[in-house]
Formats: structure tokens, C-alpha cells, sequence
């Protein structure tokens, strides 16, 4: 199948001479048609630098990009196919809802009936019929941004890009939003490219993420592969809430033959895949973990927060702290002194030195 965006080798740099400064260190995606891809990482890391390469809004240092079968490097953004979301709505302030959404089939010279079709269209899809007549300043930001996604819609692009568009929205309605950029997604098809610092609406519209950190790609893959098998520690400790447990320990080889993972004296019944004594981290998270009285792991409960359909609960090990999710109803305190359980069958486990997952 051929990509719907290609991106192959691309880096960009600001500046000159000694005051060059690379913000993109050879990125390379393929995103297949109607996927939904998300880009994210903390501030800085180049996910909107990359965004805009994309659109045309920016010109590589090297590499190229494709959208379909065409090469787009110096082509015009209006020349793209593209149709872009921004966190600022970006609506023009005179004109209707209807007039917002439509302009750029007007601009296209589409057809007076067509244009009216495609709005009354787009505005069902978006349920927002009842406010076509008014302006945006008479709307709230959650109208604002529909209008903004009516509007994009409208044209019926090849590509979607969507720049933080929800990072103005309160919590309540960034949760509607995302529920409502979802549903648009599976009625519309379209390929889309999302940008987010916020890893929550990273694993909730993906359908593959992009982690970034620095210029650098640093895992690529389904939510389920992202949060399960993360590439390394930083992308293992970016992705959930709480994050990931990285506790240091080494591998030990018991008198029996039995192997044994020490950590800070306590030893585990785990096979860490390493030569004994090496230095290794394991990952858990927090909902692989549990209360167990007669576990060798023991800690003094640090904090327990209640979170409504959760409760976590920090624990203060030898190895250091660790989070435990657990029924809201937990009985522990403050003070407690508790054995903590483990999963077996849901480690990870990353080599200490180089950060990385090891199988």
C-alpha cells in the first residue's frame, strides 16, 4: 500500500556556523492512508517544527516529503492538499460561522449550491447547524474550534494537520473535544497528523505515536506498543499517568541455581536478562503492582491519593519510590508498612547504562 505521507530523512537546523543549531536529526515516517498519527513530546522536542515542514509553513534543511505519490519540498502550502487546525481557531472575525467554513470554496470558486451543500454538510457533521449565522465572537471556545474543523473539513483535503488545537479548552472540554476530533476522524477518513505535548490525548486518538524528544524519533508504534514495549526509559517514563517504575536492581544467581533480582537486598524471584551483578533497571507499571503481606519487597506508604475510579499510593522503598494503582477503597495509610507484589508477566526490563528496552 502507498504511504499517504512520507517523510524520509529530514533535519532542520536554525542559524549559522557555530550557532547552528539542529531541531530535526533525520526523522523518517510513513503514514498509511486514513491514519491517525500523533507527534508528541515536551516542548521543544520538534513535533510542531516537523508539523510545519509538513505544511509547507517550513523548508527542510535535507530530506524530503510526500504526500500521495507527490514530492510537496518547495511546493506552496496552498498546493499541498492540506488543511490545518490551530490552537488559536485562526477565524476571520467578520465573517458568519457559514461564511467561516465556507471561504475557502469560495476561494476555489466552487459553485454557489455546492458551497451551501458542503457548509449545511459539515455543520451536521459537527452539530453545529443552529450556529451558522453568528459570529465568532458570539461563540465559546469549544464552538471556535468546531467552526475551525468545520472549516477544514469543508475542503475535503488529502492530509489533515492539527497544531495543539485543544490546548485552549478547559479540562472538561478538551475531554468532548477529543471524543469529537475522534468521531470526525472515523466519519471522515481522512489521514491526519496531530500535534501534542499532552500524552493522554496521545494514546486516546492515535492510532500510532510518534515520541519525540530533542530531534529525535525516538519510538514509533501503536498506543498498545507505546505504553507496553516502550523503546527506552524516556519514552517509558513520558507515556501513562502515573508513569512507568524504574527501579534499579542486579541480577544474582541463587546457591540452587535459581535466578534472582536484587533489589537493595530484597531478592525476586525474576530472571533479568543480563550477567549477573550488572547493573539493570526494572520497569512496572503501577497497576502491576499490588499489596502483598508476605512479599520480600517492603516499603512505608508515602502518600495515597484518591482519584475517584483509582487510588495510587506512593511507597517509600530502599530502591526508592515507587507508585502503586490500586481499588479505591484501599485500606492502607500513611505510615503503613507494606510487602509489594509483582506481575511477573508484565515487566520491562531496560539496560541501566544505555536506557534502552532490553527483550
Amino acid at each position: 500500500m502507498s504511504s499517504a505521507l512520507k517523510i524520509s530523512g529530514i533535519r532542520k537546523c536554525f542559524g549559522k556556523g557555530d550557532n547552528t543549531v539542529e531541531v530535526l536529526k533525520r526523522i523518517d515516517i510513513d503514514v498509511a492512508p486514513g491514519e491517525f498519527l500523533i507527534l508528541v513530546g515536551p516542548s521543544g522536542c520538534g513535533k510542531s517544527t516537523l508539523l510545519n515542514i509538513i505544511a509547507g509553513l517550513e523548508e527542510p534543511t535535507e530530506g524530503s516529503i510526500s504526500i500521495g505519490d507527490k514530492p510537496v519540498v518547495g511546493v506552496p502550502p496552498a498546493q499541498r492538499d492540506i488543511a490545518m487546525v490551530f490552537q488559536s481557531y485562526a477565524l476571520y472575525p467578520t465573517m458568519s460561522v457559514a461564511e467561516n467554513i465556507g471561504f475557502a470554496l469560495e476561494i476555489r470558486k466552487v459553485p454557489k449550491a455546492e458551497r451551501q451543500a458542503r457548509i449545511a454538510e459539515v455543520a451536521a457533521m459537527l452539530q453545529i447547524e443552529h450556529l451558522l449565522e453568528r459570529r465568532p465572537s458570539q461563540l465559546s471556545g469549544g464552538q471556535r474550534q468546531r467552526v475551525a474543523m468545520g472549516r477544514a473539513l469543508a475542503r475535503n483535503p488529502q492530509l489533515f494537520l492539527f497544531d495543539e488545537p485543544l490546548s485552549n479548552l478547559d479540562a472538561k472540554l478538551r475531554v468532548e473535544m477529543r471524543a469529537e476530533i475522534k468521531r470526525l476522524h472515523q466519519l471522515s477518513g481522512i489521514t491526519s497528523v496531530y500535534v501534542t505535548h499532552d500524552q493522554v490525548e496521545a494514546m486516546t486518538l492515535g492510532s500510532r505515536i510518534a515520541v519525540m524528544k530533542g530531534g529525535v524519533l525516538q519510538q514509533l508504534g501503536t498506543p498498545d506498543e507505546i505504553y507496553n514495549r516502550p523503546a527506552n526509559t524516556y519514552v517509558a517514563t513520558f507515556i501513562g499517568s502515573p508513569t512507568m517504575n524504574l527501579v534499579q536492581g542486579h541480577a544474582l544467581q541463587a546457591a540452587n541455581g535459581d535466578a534472582r533480582f536484587d533489589i537493595a537486598g530484597a531478592q525476586l524471584a525474576l530472571t533479568a536478562p543480563s550477567h549477573a551483578g550488572h547493573a539493570t533497571l526494572l520497569g512496572l507499571r503501577p497497576e502491576h503492582l499490588s499489596f502483598d503481606d508476605t512479599a520480600p519487597w517492603r516499603g512505608v506508604v508515602n502518600l495515597v491519593e484518591p482519584t475517584g475510579a483509582d487510588t495510587f499510593v506512593v511507597v517509600d522503598t530502599a530502591a526508592g519510590k515507587v507508585t502503586v494503582r490500586t481499588a479505591p477503597q484501599t485500606q492502607v495509610r500513611p505510615g503503613d508498612r507494606v510487602g509489594l507484589g509483582i506481575q511477573a508477566d508484565h515487566i520491562t526490563w531496560f539496560d541501566q547504562a544505555s536506557g534502552l528496552r532490553v527483550a
